[in-house]
């Protein structure tokens, strides 16, 4: 299959180019695309017109996500949006190419509400009609999708998108400007969109109307296609969120990002706007004689994370807790984890002493269990002991539930 894309060096172009590749290289299983003999044409503005006739002389699908957003002038907005749609309509026609095409529109189409008198709802409509008059005349497979405001890696900042603006300044500490917290957008996820560009390459687009206030009608049989996952989000709730991002190095608090969540996707995009020196950070490591402790993650209902470093012969713990409860999994290293259940047992006698000898060279997750006292014995008179802990709780400076008792 040859798939030709139109503003293929834009947002949008560049994250479906990319995962084309993937799929054709073999790198990308999981689209279900044949990828026997898949070829990406790429296609911008310092493209050529003979490339885009060649091109369309014999590709197999079009997506045409060309246009102009931030023109110079507004006259552009139409010979942008509405001109090169002709071009690439009539290239096709010129070689009786009637393979499927998809539009690249926008929301602002409606021309409904905030949108009403908008020259660039304005241009985007016209290609539009272009579109439908091309299927009508042809007969090919035409798919216009009317985009909302899109977000995700590589879009540009200070352009089109205020996601794309506030994660690069909050990534690169330059200031943003919100006039009014409560104003709500609807988002797409360039991912969720690229998803729903893959699944038309294979004929099962998601099709709909749209109502008099411009809100998508699922249907089956609609004269319009849409992604099917969106976010509504105010810009109040955006900048609150990039707000923990930020401060994550700081405290180490991971903010939710359940699966599937609008936070989830932002911190992605967000982390790509951060610069070379903010990729990297500094832990805070509580060095002693006897080695290291230093916490690494922590989560507001999953507990918290961190690594201990045990120098040869050394033993820590000799504690045990109440309710919370750890994994200890040594990653480098020889050494002996103990634990004992505390008080004695029905003849007064102690309990016994449980014992796993640990090492790097077999990984293992040992429970710290609740009422057990516990320890971490460095075997190695050479080497050091390297575990990583996680515990179902942050610590509590107040009631750090920490009792000391040896093993």
């Amino acid at each position: 299959m040859k798939i030709l894309i139109t503003g293929a060096a834009g947002f949008v172009g560049k994250n479906l180019v990319e995962t084309l590749k993937c799929v054709a290289d073999g790198r990308d299983r999981f689209h279900g695309i044949d990828a026997d003999e898949l070829v990406v044409y790429e296609y911008d503005m310092d493209s050529t017109p003979e490339e885009l006739d060649r091109y369309c002389s014999d590709c197999d699908f079009v997506f045409n996500l060309a246009g102009v957003n931030r023109p110079k002038d507004n006259s552009e907005f139409m010979a942008g949006n509405f001109g090169f749609a002709s071009t690439l309509l009539d290239t096709l026609k010129k070689h009786g190419n009637t393979c499927p095409v998809m539009l690249s529109s926008s929301i602002q189409a409606t021309l409904l509400g905030r949108y009403a008198g908008s020259e660039y709802g304005q241009s985007k409509l016209a290609g539009e009609e272009l579109f439908f008059k091309y299927e009508q005349e042809t007969g090919a497979k035409v798919l216009v999708y009317r985009f909302p405001n899109l977000f995700g890696k590589w879009c540009r900042p200070n352009y089109n998108s205020a996601v794309a603006t506030f994660c690069n300044n909050k990534a690169n500490d330059l200031e943003i400007t919100v006039n009014d917290p409560t104003t709500e957008l609807e988002l797409v996820y360039i991912d969720d969109l690229v998803n729903e560009m893959v699944d038309a390459l294979r004929g099962d687009e998601h099709r709909c109307d749209f109502d008099g206030e411009g809100q998508v009608v699922p249907d089956t049989a609609g004269k319009y296609c849409f992604v099917p996952v969106t976010h509504h989000v105010t810009l109040g709730e955006i900048v609150e969120l990039l707000d923990s991002f930020v401060a994550q190095p700081k405290t180490l608090q991971m903010p939710a990002i359940p699966n599937g969540s609008f936070a989830k996707k932002l911190y992605s995009t967000y982390l790509s706007y951060l610069p070379k020196d903010k990729a990297c950070f500094d832990l805070k490591m509580n060095v002693d004689n006897r080695g290291s402790f230093t916490e690494l993650l922590k989560t507001a209902d999953h507990g918290q994370f961190s690594v201990n470093i045990s120098k040869p012969g050394i033993t820590k713990g000799q504690h045990w807790h109440h309710t919370k409860w750890e994994f200890f999994i040594v990653v480098s290293g020889h050494g002996l984890i103990q634990q004992r259940r505390v008080g004695l047992d029905a003849d007064g006698n102690p309990f016994p002493v449980i014992e796993y000898e640990v090492s790097g060279e077999k990984i293992q997750a040992i429970h710290m269990l609740p009422g057990y006292t516990h320890n971490i014995i460095n075997l190695s008179d050479t080497q050091d002991l390297v575990t990583l802990m996680w515990a179902n709780e942050q610590l509590e400076q107040n009631r750090p539930d920490t009792y000391y008792e040896i093993v």
